[in-house]
């Protein structure tokens, strides 16, 4: 696990961002934070300014691309007021390139521009002495120096200039002169490059990547983040080996006697259990027993709901004689609706360790990972997402429930994404055929910590819930959907709404 430094780095003042950078930016140093328009580095900037002015460093502004009063306005949007918290210098192109009649035919207008932006720049820091500088942007400098070697003369010259004077420096740029040009990536300390994505559907993704931080260690790959009211929120990457805690292995229940014995007594603290039927056969109903009953032991639960409306749930779960509303009165129930089209994973994990770090959660329902697939473009980076969420609830001794929708309802179904490898239990739910009704059958595949039940038990959805019958000893083909029937007597639960049985004449088709 990195060591996050407090100094000498100098904070950026993101959320997340820090985290990835291990402490922030190492000062007296210049760095390049590059991404297409939108992307969000100015909103970075103003908040890596805003830090500096928190403590007690002289940040400055200088901007090329943007006037004073939209910045102002971009800082505005987020809530935050800039006077007298750091200087900004506009650079407006000289007078003399604004008349047309003053205007140079004998010398190339770049020339005398590039020189005199620079000059000025420099007249600004020499008046100003800013501990943190910000340079928006690059691609006007580009522009002016006409030819890459100029143009890295000219990056340069700011670099030496700027480490004379000591302050930590932010080159922005958009891109959008030559996004192939490299020039400053090897002069810079370090590059920070920022992504927007455009889903089929839903809002836009944004993500980051470090590529390059000289001398430092760093967070690699991917992270996603949001531009919101407030600033930039960055989520770093979840690494599951970096979280480990020691937790007492105890066998959780559902306080269902017959699904506890169906499981060997019940769940392992610290495992992932795996929900596995077709629609309505119970898989949501049956997590929430686990929920209800680690708030009855005074423990909290944590449900992220992708794809029921949570009204609906409150109001379905309390027919069943689970109220939802109570349970998260009493402060032991977390609920949250997630939105799969405005939702990264990235942001998904980070609200999953927000419940379990700081809420202390001890059970976490995700229902269902059809949901959390909408809002993953690749079936690859599902798994790898996954493995990483499961393993770090396990470390932090977090029970865990995933609910999967299989298609079809009878016979052979198959699942959107196989993930039964990663869990550490399976729960497989049934449809079948008896008597000219439906019924559901209930199994447990597979549980790597102890023993438990190979047997397929019928269960039934009432007031009270889910109940659970005798095995289905004498039924040969319940999981295809159409058994048979071979014993001597009937073993189906009795029906709640006649109090009727199956047949049991004889017959070796119910």
């Amino acid at each position: 696990m990195f060591d996050i430094a407090v100094e000498p780095k100098a904070r950026l003042g993101v959320p997340g961002l820090d985290n990835i950078l291990v402490g922030g930016l190492a000062r007296g140093h210049l760095y390049l934070l590059e991404g297409s328009p939108g992307t969000g580095k100015t909103t970075i900037a103003l908040q890596f300014l805003l830090e500096g002015h928190q403590r007690g460093e002289k940040g400055l502004y200088v901007t090329l691309s943007e006037t004073e009063a939209e910045l102002r306005l971009t800082a505005n949007s987020h809530g935050w007021e800039i006077d007298a918290k750091f200087d900004v210098f506009e650079l407006a192109p000289p007078e003399s390139l604004l008349d047309s009649e003053q205007q140079q035919s004998l010398l190339y207008s770049s020339d005398l521009e590039l020189g005199e932006a620079t000059k000025a720049i420099f007249e600004a820091v020499e008046r100003i002495k800013p501990d943190r500088l910000v340079l928006d942007s690059l691609s006007e400098i580009r522009l002016l120096a006409q030819s890459s070697l100029r143009y890295r003369r000219q990056i340069l010259l700011l670099k030496h200039y700027f480490a004379r004077n000591g302050a930590t420096v932010l080159l922005l740029d958009d891109l959008t002169s030559d996004a192939n040009d490299k020039t400053v990536h090897s002069v810079a300390h370090g590059v920070v490059r920022l992504e927007e994505l455009a889903p089929t559907y839903g809002a836009e993704r944004r993500r980051l990547r470090v590529i390059k931080y000289r001398g430092q260690a760093y967070r690699g790959g991917f992270h996603d983040f949001t531009i919101k009211h407030g600033g930039v929120a960055v989520f770093p990457r979840l690494i599951a080996n970096e979280h480990r805690t020691h937790y007492d292995r105890s066998a959780l229940t559902s306080n269902i006697s017959q699904l506890d014995a169906l499981l060997g007594g019940g769940l392992e603290r610290g495992s992932s259990a795996l929900v596995l039927g077709p629609a309505g056969s119970g898989k949501s109903l049956l997590t929430l027993h686990f929920a209800r009953a680690a708030v009855e032991r005074g423990e909290k639960a944590a449900l992220f709901i992708f794809d029921e409306e949570l009204g609906l749930l409150f109001t379905r779960a309390k027919a069943m004689g689970i109220d939802l509303a109570a349970l998260q009165d009493s402060g032991n129930l977390l609920i949250e609706q997630v939105d799969a089209a405005e939702l990264s994973p990235g942001e998904f994990a980070h609200r999953v360790r927000q419940r379990v770090d700081a809420a202390q959660a001890k059970t976490v329902v995700i229902d269902s990972l059809n949901g959390y697939q909408a809002a993953m473009p690749e079936e690859q980076a599902l798994l790898l997402h996954m493995h990483e969420l499961l393993q770090y609830l396990n470390r932090q001794g977090a029970t865990t429930f995933v609910t999967v929708a299989q298609h079809g309802l009878v016979g052979q179904m198959k699942s959107p994404v196989d993930i039964t490898y990663l869990a550490d239990s399976v729960i497989l739910l049934r449809y079948f055929e008896a008597a000219g009704r439906v019924r559901r059958a209930i199994s447990v595949i597979k549980k790597r910590s102890g023993s438990h039940e190979d047997t397929i038990r019928e269960y039934r959805i009432g007031r009270t819930g889910i109940s659970i019958g005798e095995p289905l000893e004498d039924f040969q083909g319940v999981l295809r959907g159409v058994p048979t029937y071979t014993g001597s007597h009937n073993p189906l639960l009795e029906s709640e709404a006649d109090g009727r049985f199956g047949p049991s004449n004889g017959d070796n088709r119910v």
